[in-house]
């Protein structure tokens, strides 16, 4: 028989486990509850910041969930206008980061987008996909990524027309310049990719790539970029800038228009106090006398068409004689001057503005 005053073997090693899970849950639900309130603070503090430089930002709603390895911050029919009346309207935009790792935050837009271009009316953006992706915020220049898939663009009733009416993708990156290896600077890397981007319907980037589809990837590094951070006055965040000597530096690309290809590069382009581009492209083109003659052809848009046409002319003699001497790639040069774009002697179109 047992002897009854043996002991009986210790059950707490058996809970403890249970109970060292318990504490860890407890800590980390916790530290969600402590970090999701800083993020709802420090949202609420961005947006009260900008509306005392003149930003108008709203939203309906917002929520804060994702526990317990997510923060997600969902909201609403937000709204966010700039001093110079540009602005976005999303139906709902979603934010997520791990929470283990909140510097790291993933931004879609599962409903599209309206852009507002001042002056210029709106243009509704749905795709099947509309995302941004934004890393490092706590440092000086976090790195960005957007990226449209399958985009489709829609002018509302009213306004001008969008140069774009579709493409396969559109991306942009930006990221801090760094000289040599490790030391930052002022100065912040984008790139720009436009595939297989389709013209509105008798406009110019229609008639430039042939009723073909426009491909073509820039990639420049944008100076004095902290300048930026303080520009959202009524002229654009590209005025202050400006007047302060920003600049456009290797100015990087490669463009495909049906059968028209150049990869271009320039030094320096910079804005002058119109907004307008100023300065000059360098062009390395094969077949350059479609794309022209589709410019000099276009029926709608701000293309000078006589100017096109002596444009195509000249590529025409040019890569005539090119063709001769057996040199595929014809060199051109692209001015931008005076508020307008020049191609030689010839003015093909407004210059790009900035602001």
């Amino acid at each position: 028989m047992t002897d009854a005053t043996t002991k009986r073997p210790s059950r707490k090693g058996l809970y403890a486990p249970f109970i060292l899970v318990l504490i860890a849950l407890a800590a980390w639900t916790g530290w969600w509850v402590f970090l999701t309130r800083q993020i709802d603070t420090r949202l609420e503090a961005q947006v009260q910041t900008l509306r005392q430089d003149g930003w108008d930002v709203r939203f309906a709603g917002k929520t804060i969930t994702g526990w317990p390895f997510r923060a997600r911050v969902g909201l609403t029919q937000l709204v966010v206008e700039t001093p110079s009346g540009h602005a976005i309207n999303a139906a709902e935009l979603n934010a997520e980061a791990n929470a283990y790792q909140p510097t790291k935050w993933v931004v879609v837009a599962p409903q599209g987008l309206m852009l507002t271009r001042a002056g210029k009316g709106e243009v509704a953006v749905k795709g099947d996909a509309i995302r941004m992706s934004a890393s490092g915020i706590d440092q000086r220049w976090p790195n960005l990524a957007l990226e449209m898939v399958n985009p489709v663009f829609t002018t509302q009733t009213g306004a001008e027309p969008f140069p774009i009416a579709r493409a396969a993708r559109i991306e942009f990156y930006a990221r801090p310049h760094l000289e040599g290896s490790t030391a930052p600077t002022d100065d912040v890397d984008v790139m720009f990719r436009l595939v297989d981007g389709q013209g509105r319907a008798d406009g110019p980037v229609e008639g430039f790539a042939q009723d073909g589809r426009l491909t073509t990837q820039l990639e420049a590094v944008i100076g004095q970029a902290s300048l930026l951070k303080t520009g959202g006055d009524a002229a654009g965040v590209f005025s202050a800038w400006t007047k302060a000597g920003g600049t456009f530096r290797n100015v990087r690309g490669d463009l495909q228009a049906g059968d028209s290809r150049a990869t271009l590069s320039s030094a320096v382009l910079r804005a002058d106090a119109n907004g307008r581009l100023t300065g000059q492209v360098e062009l390395q083109a094969q077949k350059p006398l479609p794309a022209l003659a589709g410019l000099m052809a276009t029926r709608q848009g701000p293309v000078n068409r006589i100017g096109a046409a002596g444009a195509a002319a000249a590529a025409g003699a040019a890569q005539a004689t090119g063709k001769a001497t057996g040199q595929e790639q014809l060199p051109l040069t692209l001015v931008f001057r005076d508020g307008r774009t020049w191609l030689g002697p010839f003015p093909l179109a407004p210059a790009p503005k900035l602001f």
